[in-house]
């Protein structure tokens, strides 16, 4: 299916070799605590990795900008009191965020699709808000495919037992909506994408530059959006061509770099679909097929992967150390036990290699970890006031020296995690 604004296979061109190189970023409270600073300085880090990203021939039509935090329950509770409908308990509905076509009559069928879908599942709608947006500083060519951004709230139904239940539930949900609309060529189907269907994160994103982030989303300024982690990512995309859905942050990560791997790990996913099974989703699994999705760059299919081996029984930290494992076949000082682990792994999932820097989330932890080579740069602040800054380089965020607990790089191989429900830093051994 072609993406909005995305040429067809031609001459050199082959959209299955999408790859970009970019500008990443978090800000995160150790102990939890959220706070309207915390959104306040990633926009600040965001803007400082403009210089990471690109433009192209309009200098005001980016490759792509975004920010995911917590869901900030106080202003989505304000919001959606004003149109006339009530949101439970903060963890007992999910939010989707979602691109539509600006033809109202496709929109509307793609919005009761989904509702068809929630009800089937044995979860409650709970009503729509359409998200405010500005594009008065966009380029010509960010506006010619411009969605229509829309969100959709979703309560827990009875049948969903605990919170990862829940979010596996509303994972399903997004996939069957996906399958239906964006896959199945129905009209309009190309400008149709979910950035984030999560109880725990929501993701503002587009084609945007890191400056045009809070203007098109005016959300991004009020005072009542409350987040303790804020990941962002301003993008380039290198021999790619951008889009609004490509822009980063993915549901779990934010990536700078290149999975050079990524042909021979997609195959593996694709062919062990027929064998993969699940107590967690039982029934559910086949809803989701296929894992990876083919209209993605390789930032989106490790994305993919991530997200179905999270939700599948996995740690988030477990799941990145299958697909980015440390070079332990020759690594002669590494403790048994860690030996084993991978070398158990490696007989279920090939290394997803290539110079990259990731970070990751779940809306619980926040991690980053480089590939084995370490050949994509990522640095950390701590400062006494248990807040922790990660970019892909220094100077994103101007803290006083005195403030300033320790610094360090990221090492290949290695993961930096930190655990807001613990309020600590988990060191890679621990892991």
């Amino acid at each position: 299916m072609k993406i909005p604004g995305l040429p067809a296979k031609q001459g050199l061109y082959d959209p299955r070799f999408e790859h970009d190189a970019c500008g990443v970023g978090f800000v995160v409270n150790i102990k939890g605590q959220k706070s309207r600073e915390i959104v306040d300085q990633a926009l600040t880090v965001l803007e400082n990795l403009d210089h990471r990203g690109a433009c192209g021939c309009e200098e005001n039509t980016g490759d792509g900008a975004g920010i995911l935090t917590q869901v900030p329950h106080a202003f989505f509770s304000e919001a959606c009191e004003g149109l006339g409908f009530h949101l439970p308990d903060a963890g007992d509905y999910g939010v989707g965020m979602i691109f539509l076509p600006d033809h109202r009559e496709q929109r509307r069928r793609f919005e009761k699709l989904i509702e068809g879908i929630i009800v089937a599942e044995g979860q409650r709608l709970l009503g729509w808000r359409k998200v405010p947006t500005d594009n008065l500083y966009l380029g010509e060519t960010a506006k010619v495919s411009e969605p229509f951004v829309r969100q959709v709230f979703i309560g827990r139904g009875d049948n969903v037992t605990d919170e990862m239940a829940f979010e596996r539930k509303l994972y399903v949900i997004r996939r069957r909506a996906e399958n239906k609309i964006r896959y199945g060529g129905l009209a309009g189907g190309d400008f149709f994408y979910v950035s984030s269907m999560s109880h725990r994160t929501i993701v503002y994103k587009g084609m945007l530059t890191p400056r045009q982030l809070s203007t098109f989303y005016p959300d991004l300024k009020d005072a009542a959006v409350e987040t303790a982690i804020a990941v962002v990512h301003s993008r380039f995309s290198t021999n790619t061509f951008p889009s609004w859905g490509r822009a980063h942050p993915y549901r779990y990560l934010i990536h700078n770099g290149e999975i050079n791997t990524l042909r021979g790990n997609e195959n593996w996913m694709h062919a062990r679909q027929g064998m993969v099974a699940s107590d967690l989703f039982g029934d559910d699994l086949k809803k989701i097929f296929p894992i990876i999705q083919e209209d993605g760059s390789d930032s989106a299919k490790f994305d993919n992967c991530l997200e179905f081996l999270a939700l599948s029984g996995r740690s988030l930290p477990h799941a990145v150390m299958m697909m980015i494992p440390e070079p332990w076949e020759n690594h002669e000082s590494m403790d048994a036990k860690k030996r084993a682990f991978y070398e158990y792994h490696s007989a279920l999932m090939e290394p997803w290699d290539g110079p990259a820097s990731i970070a990751f989330t779940d809306g619980t932890v926040v991690g980053a970890v480089l590939d084995r080579n370490g050949l994509r740069p990522s640095r950390y602040y701590v400062t006494k006031d248990d807040l922790v800054i990660m970019a892909s380089e220094v100077g994103v965020l101007d803290v006083p020296p005195e403030r300033v607990l320790e610094k360090r790089r990221l090492q290949p191989g290695r993961m930096f995690l930190v655990d807001t429900g613990k309020g600590r830093i988990i060191s890679d051994e621990e892991i």
